[in-house]
């Protein structure tokens, strides 16, 4: 069967160097003995290394030219080659509520909704790793303080540990992309309560990132009054790169108190 050719639309670099592709399969290591989930297998390359591990091993492919190309020659992974668009499944269902790894060479155009899903079923996910853009991959390990830090950092970083194990050139794929790759782990921490209102906590990270420029007065506004007493405190100078996610959890409760406390101030989104 004839080689399947990138698509564009679908963020599609087709990994060539097998050595990467061997050391990209073996960050799964790190979760022995329960199964593997791989996003964007395209023609397999990933898919052989991890094959041989000898754990359940399902993979999620969207482009039908691909799908074809796997059913031809990964014949032993039978209907585990699943057609669908990762974004949309319900995770719940694949290996039957059991947790597992999710790897891949992902999609560049649809990283960081990948990351967004494996937050909302991170109880399912203990660990994910997997290759994706260098400016991504930075920015999920970023600390506090680097202006790389954001959304994508605080969120995932409250509920996994962040390795950026190794960065991969442009030369190795098929279209070479414009940028650099790397590869990371994220192993979920002990973390199973914010101690705060998860939907409040992730509305601020994301509010005032949205506004990073600005001191948090300024870019929370939109959920908390400026004139609220709370917005007195010495934190509300702070950018919001400059607070950790413990720092962002004590916000958190601090803002639920004061909307409590003083809904007439309140600005409602």
């Amino acid at each position: 069967m004839k080689l399947v050719r990138p698509k564009k639309f679908l963020g599609q670099h087709f990994l060539k160097d097998l050595q990467v592709a061997q050391d990209i399969a073996d960050t799964v290591d790190t979760c022995p003995d329960i199964p593997i989930l791989e996003v964007g297998p395209g023609m397999g390359v990933l898919t052989q290394f991890l094959i041989p591990k000898g754990r359940p091993l399902k993979v999620v492919e969207l482009d039908f030219e691909s799908v074809a190309y796997l059913k031809e020659n990964f014949v032993q992974l039978g209907d585990n080659i699943i057609e669908q668009d990762f974004l949309r499944m319900d995770l719940n269902s694949l290996f039957d509520g059991k947790p597992f790894v999710l790897t891949g060479n992902y999609p560049y155009n649809i990283s960081s909704q990948i990351f967004f899903k494996m937050l909302e079923y991170k109880d399912l996910i203990p660990c994910c790793t997997g290759m994706i853009q260098k400016e991504v991959a930075e920015r999920i390990a970023a600390k506090p303080g680097n202006k790389t830090y954001g959304i994508l950092s605080v969120l995932i970083q409250a509920w996994y540990r962040v390795e950026y194990l190794f960065t991969v050139h442009e030369h190795v794929f098929n279209p070479p992309p414009k940028v650099k790759s790397a590869v990371i782990r994220m192993t979920r921490n002990e973390t199973q309560d914010l101690g705060c209102n998860e939907k409040l906590f992730k509305q601020i990270v994301k509010t005032t990132f949205n506004q990073r420029r600005k001191t948090l007065r300024n870019s929370i506004s939109p959920i908390l009054d400026k004139n609220s007493p709370l917005s007195a405190d010495p934190l509300f100078n702070k950018r919001p790169e400059q607070l950790s996610v413990e720092d962002f959890i004590e916000l958190t409760n601090r803002v639920e108190k004061a909307l409590a406390d003083t809904p007439s101030e309140v600005k409602r989104e």
